[in-house]
């Protein structure tokens, strides 16, 4: 057991759209990631997301309307829920989701990550 701060792990990494993770619990990938620009579209089949705005702030957009977070706040997703996140700035985002969810969900693209660094 050691404490983690969240700042100190953000620092380690510059690119977006690429998760990293952080902790681990009963089942569930504790990750950090850094939003720029529009995500893919995508859903994931049987994980929900959760997501927590650190800092900055971005609009996650469903089919039929879209919310906008900022610090502080946080959205879960449920799963089968088509979405997309966009940042319009850099915003930096907590997400907790069980270990068997892959970034882009239902999709393959140039973003899809198949294995993540622990940072």
């Amino acid at each position: 057991m050691d404490k983690i701060n969240i700042y100190n792990k953000l620092a380690q990494f510059e690119d977006p759209w690429v998760p990293r993770i952080v902790g681990e619990l009963n089942g569930q990938y504790v990750k950090v990631v850094k939003f720029k620009g529009p995500f893919d579209w995508h859903h994931h089949e049987n994980e929900d997301e959760m997501f927590f705005v650190i800092k900055g702030g971005f609009r996650m957009e469903f089919r039929d309307r879209a919310l906008d977070l900022a610090e502080g706040d946080f959205i879960i997703v449920p799963s089968g829920i088509d979405h997309r996140p966009v940042a319009e700035e850099e915003a930096h985002v907590m997400l907790f989701e069980p270990i068997s969810t892959l970034n882009t969900g239902n999709v393959r693209t140039s973003k899809t990550r198949e294995t993540l660094d622990r940072i």
